[in-house]
């Protein structure tokens, strides 16, 4: 999955960047974060989990 489709899921569920490090970008709501990694792909497994974790 490309890395922009995540964080368009995140956005459409009301998360925000709150800072984008040298390797990963951090999204948060306001009381959880997730790191969600710089690479232009993440791969299937961890995009899968990173849904099913955060209800996306």
């Amino acid at each position: 999955m490309k890395r922009k489709d995540l964080i368009k899921r995140f956005k459409k569920k009301g998360w925000w960047i709150e800072r984008e490090g040298g390797n990963h970008t951090i999204v948060t709501n306001g009381t959880d974060y997730e790191a969600v990694p710089r690479h232009s792909e993440v791969s299937e497994d961890l995009a899968k989990a990173i849904i099913k974790r955060r209800g996306l």
